[in-house]
């Protein structure tokens, strides 16, 4: 949660507390719900203060968006060159992708529901993050099929969508099913991808192994928010 009193801290991390306002107030309100002095109201400053961050909602929902994808794309890649197995390399995008979703549930949720309010510019941008993600994800399941990891005949494109659609849901309900937490998650959705996905339910075993290892921390990048 963003913090509700004025900070006396560095310019850097204030605009990172405005931010995270705006990610709250959109994840609560929704975009065309949520106004710039809901913004305002939680860090206790005027609105016009706001524009020395981000010159309008549409910039604040950008940079949320952004926020929300950035991440992914770098543990993605991590996953795609790390020994295992396609389905050991699988779970461990799960894993980084419900732990960054634990981490920063506010601006995950914004970049799932809000992203398409964007105007057209900004929701190509953020299209382009999203796709390169999706893109590394299918090319660990196609080099799994290729390596005879994974079941042969299985389509890439629609294991990718089937699994970042099991990532995504869990944004909506995390925090609210007892007993979820994020390890369990993974477990459980990397044995039920890769029993499905696997060669006679093989790669159930790499699962596990994966699912236990530690989370990394989600690496965080400077805002484009004027510091």
């Amino acid at each position: 949660m963003p913090p509700t009193r004025r900070s006396a801290g560095s310019p850097r991390k204030r605009a990172e507390e405005v931010i995270e306002a705006a990610a709250t107030v959109f994840a609560q309100r929704g975009y065309h719900g949520a106004t710039t002095q809901d913004i305002a109201d939680l860090l206790h400053i005027r609105q016009a203060t706001l524009y020395y961050y981000f010159p309008s909602k549409d910039v604040a929902l950008e940079l949320v968006c952004q926020r929300g994808v950035e991440g992914f794309i770098e543990h993605a890649q991590a996953a795609a060159q790390a020994p295992g197995g396609a389905c050991a390399q699988l779970t461990q995008v799960i894993r980084s992708h419900l732990q960054a979703t634990e981490d920063k549930l506010a601006f995950v949720k914004v970049f799932l529901n809000e992203r398409h309010d964007l105007p057209d510019a900004a929701r190509r941008r953020i299209g382009r993050l999203s796709g390169r993600y999706e893109s590394i994800v299918q090319g660990i399941f196609e080099a799994g099929v290729a390596a005879g990891e994974l079941r042969a005949g299985l389509d890439p494109r629609f294991a990718t969508l089937a699994l970042l659609a099991l990532c995504n849901a869990a944004a909506g309900w995390y925090g609210k099913e007892p007993g979820a937490t994020v390890a369990r998650i993974v477990g459980e959705f990397g044995r039920i991808l890769c029993e499905g996905a696997g060669v006679g339910g093989a790669g159930a075993g790499a699962a596990d192994r994966a699912a236990s290892a530690p989370a990394k921390p989600v690496p965080k990048r400077r805002s484009r928010a004027r510091a």
